[in-house]
């Protein structure tokens, strides 16, 4: 999976006033999912729609998103939500 599909996910999803993705695949080097990369990646996302959510709420509807992918294209989200 790529950067820019997960950002455009998420920016049609929550429609989010800060989003950054990282790829952390090279963080991950030996690990049984890394598999060449792409597969790693950091959410950093600030959204209106996320007030008054759980931070388990928000992960979960964040994970959905991607559902389909994991874990054979995404294998790893790590996700930090701002306020």
């Amino acid at each position: 999976m790529h950067k820019h599909d997960i950002q455009q996910r998420l920016k049609q999803a929550f429609a989010p006033c800060s989003l950054e993705v990282i790829d952390e695949s090279d963080q991950h080097l030996g690990h049984a999912g890394h598999q060449g990369g792409g597969r790693h990646f950091a959410v950093i996302i600030k959204a209106q729609c996320f007030q008054g959510l759980s931070r388990v709420a928000i992960h979960r509807q964040i994970y959905a998103l991607f559902a389909e992918e994991m874990p054979e294209q995404l294998h790893a989200l790590r996700i930090q939500v701002l306020q």
